[in-house]
């Protein structure tokens, strides 16, 4: 038996899962008739105390139609400086919103609030406009950033009418992890992305949730980027078990992640980032591969043997 460590995306239905997705009620949620896609929003809004949510097929997607909804065209938007919606979503926000994509600090222990309070734009007529500010819990290395530091960007961003959207794509991962509800993670944002096939076994989709207004907007943005989808229901069976069934599971991914560092600890040519250890993710780098020794700049070291090796004519 293979067993494929390589994201907490290769997961795979459930029975339960399957059962449900077969027998699934559906319509046609263009209309807003499917029942299923309205019981996994409503459940959802109702877990992550937001007045609306919206099924789109994917976290991408949904980082994309946050900010496809908060900004204009030209608006700057700030986003940490390795989180995913830099790093992994092609280049998406310049080609779909026509924005520009500027990055502020994330230090170990969270975001550095005094440096970005100094790239909010002034009113200045050569500058872009600040639309809108992104943050990731938990972010895509692994680490979680604490509640406090969030609420003190949100304080900020509101301080001067900048909305925020949450990358919280394992949000629920991020709670356990800090101790609290995900509502009281996605309470500092005004939007916030879930998704569905990370860790949580539904295979496909992620929900935007927000205020009611924002998700309206959103519903056509989405429709706009191909996203309006007709009988998914089969898919939100899926979400629906994902967020009742998976997330009190998230402990045992947790407990296995630790038990994996641990026995990784012990080969002699690997070393876990012990630092990035927070939820379900296990980062490490070999120290030696066959005979090379890798440095910690990760260059390859021939490793030096007792007897010079007869060098072949």
């Amino acid at each position: 038996m293979i067993i494929d460590l390589r994201s907490d995306t290769v997961t795979q239905p459930t029975q339960a899962m399957r059962i449900a997705m077969a027998n699934a009620p559906v319509g046609d949620d263009v209309y807003r008739d499917d029942p299923t896609i309205n019981q996994l929003e409503q459940l959802a809004a109702e877990l992550l105390d937001k007045e609306a949510a919206l099924f789109v097929p994917s976290g991408t997607f949904g980082n994309q139609l946050a900010i496809m909804t908060h900004t204009q065209r030209g608006n700057e938007v700030l986003v940490g400086d390795a989180c995913h919606i830099l790093m992994h979503e092609v280049g998406a926000a310049a080609v779909l919103s026509g924005v520009q994509i500027r990055t502020f600090p994330v230090l170990a222990d969270g975001i550095d609030v005094d440096k970005l309070k100094l790239m909010l734009r002034d009113n200045d007529i050569h500058f872009p406009n600040t639309g809108l500010i992104c943050m990731e819990n938990a972010q895509s290395s692994g680490k979680v950033v604490p509640l406090s530091n969030m609420e003190a960007v949100y304080a900020l961003a509101k301080s001067r009418d900048i909305p925020v959207h949450i990358d919280g794509a394992r949000i629920f991962n991020a709670a356990l992890a800090l101790g609290v509800e995900a509502k009281e993670i996605a309470a500092q944002g005004d939007s916030v992305n879930v998704c569905l096939s990370k860790g949580l076994c539904a295979p496909v989709g992620s929900l935007l949730l927000g205020t009611t207004s924002f998700i309206k907007k959103a519903r056509k943005n989405r429709k706009l980027m191909g996203g309006g989808l007709r009988q998914a229901g089969i898919l939100a069976a899926a979400g629906i078990i994902s967020l009742t069934d998976m997330v009190p599971r998230l402990q045992e991914d947790h407990q296995n992640a630790r038990y994996l560092a641990n026995r990784l600890e012990e080969i002699e040519s690997c070393m876990v980032m012990w630092n990035r250890l927070d939820i379900n993710m296990v980062f490490f780098h070999p120290t030696r591969i066959g005979d090379y020794r890798i440095d910690t700049g990760f260059r390859a070291i021939r490793k030096k043997h007792k007897h010079q090796r007869t060098r072949r004519r």
